[in-house]
């Protein structure tokens, strides 16, 4: 098998699991000894962590409608020039300005990826553009496949996470002066509406009027607006002085290290990275039972999913955790042997899986 020639390309300018996942995935194909270069918007975070890890970055505007045409024709010049085999897109925007480059350099497989669980307007950016889709989840795959995409042309590819050795300790008790007797709920998201930070602090209040050695750490950057009305809602409980924001971080493995539970009240989820990043850390997970959730922890086994807009059962399944070490040691465990040493989240498998869609795509193509 030859090395493949791969193109990335990806319009958002924030830097959140959507952008990890295709940092790890040209990490992990590049493992696989194949060539990977990215195409994306100048000063983009995702262009310069792309960069730091040794691979090509092209910058282009993709905003409508001037640099929209443009980089259509940017981009079909770096697919011809650079010979690719495959162009990877990751959203609507992208898809448009890059897949359309790519119709017209005559690339052989264009590839969209779906990493929302939002309901799509325009199918085509799935069904006209690209000529194969890939999904985070099998949820995501199925709502596609509802939609009109062919079943044999749609796959699931899991993301990944970053299965470094876990820190030896943390740091965070020390930052936040608290002692080994605390417990520490954390949570880590970009704070937007949708991961349910209020939420989880609407069903944090009672816990830590309750138990006053509990704590929530919010942890992951996000637009000010958000932040700011995030922070008011911890005021406006008057649970300010148990609720730690530490905004956006480039040491999640240690503060996880620290945390006792992780929990993310989502409100919409196509995988849920995060919980995956979680019980590979080794800890009980607390989470709402929707989208690719479920896909991503075992309800019972290493976490506890509820419903939905149910703040008294996701009160109920913090103060269970909360209440009861040796669950959350085994749910920790499970989390460990399903998340970090199973076979569905590591990059190696990412890597295994997304290459056995190019080839088998690449060879349909062909005939």
């Amino acid at each position: 098998m030859r090395p493949l020639r791969i193109l990335h390309s990806e319009a958002a300018t924030g830097m959140g699991g959507q952008e990890q996942y295709i940092l790890r995935m040209m990490n992990a194909m590049r493992e696989r000894g194949h060539s990977l270069e990215l195409v994306c918007q100048p000063g983009a975070p995702l262009g310069g962590r792309v960069r730091e890890a040794g691979f090509v970055v092209h910058e282009t505007p993709m905003d409508p409608p001037m640099n929209f045409l443009r980089s259509i024709g940017v981009v079909r010049g770096i697919l011809r020039r650079g010979k690719f085999d495959v162009l990877n897109c990751h959203s609507r925007r992208d898809t448009l300005v890059a897949g359309l480059g790519g119709r017209l350099a005559g690339t052989p497989l264009i590839v969209r990826t779906r990493h929302l669980a939002s309901k799509v307007g325009s199918m085509l950016s799935y069904t006209v553009i690209p000529h194969r889709v890939t999904a985070a989840s099998d949820y995501v795959s199925d709502y596609l496949v509802s939609r009109g995409v062919p079943r044999a042309h749609v796959a699931t590819v899991y993301p990944a996470v970053d299965l470094q050795p876990r820190p030896a300790g943390s740091t965070l008790r020390t930052e936040l002066g608290l002692g080994s007797d605390d417990i520490i709920v954390g949570c880590v998201a970009v704070m937007r509406f949708q991961k349910g930070h209020k939420e989880l602090l609407d069903a944090m209040e009672p816990i830590v009027r309750a138990r006053p050695n509990v704590h929530l750490v919010i942890v992951g950057g996000g637009s000010q607006a958000v932040v700011d009305a995030v922070k008011a809602h911890a005021y406006g409980l008057e649970i300010q002085d148990r609720v730690h924001f530490l905004g956006q971080r480039r040491d999640v493995p240690n503060l996880l290290e620290g945390f006792d539970i992780f929990a993310l009240a989502t409100r919409i989820e196509a995988s849920g990275t995060a919980f995956v990043e979680a019980g590979a850390a080794g800890l009980p997970v607390v989470g709402t039972r929707v989208g690719g959730v479920p896909e991503m922890v075992r309800d019972g086994e290493t976490g506890i999913l509820v419903p939905l807009d149910d703040r008294q059962s996701l009160t109920e399944a913090l103060m269970r955790l909360i209440d009861d070490p040796i669950l959350r040691r085994q749910m920790g465990r499970a989390g460990l042997a399903y998340c970090r040493d199973g076979d569905r989240f590591g990059p190696d498998k990412m890597g295994e899986r997304i290459e056995a869609c190019y080839l088998r795509w690449l060879k349909e193509r062909e005939t």
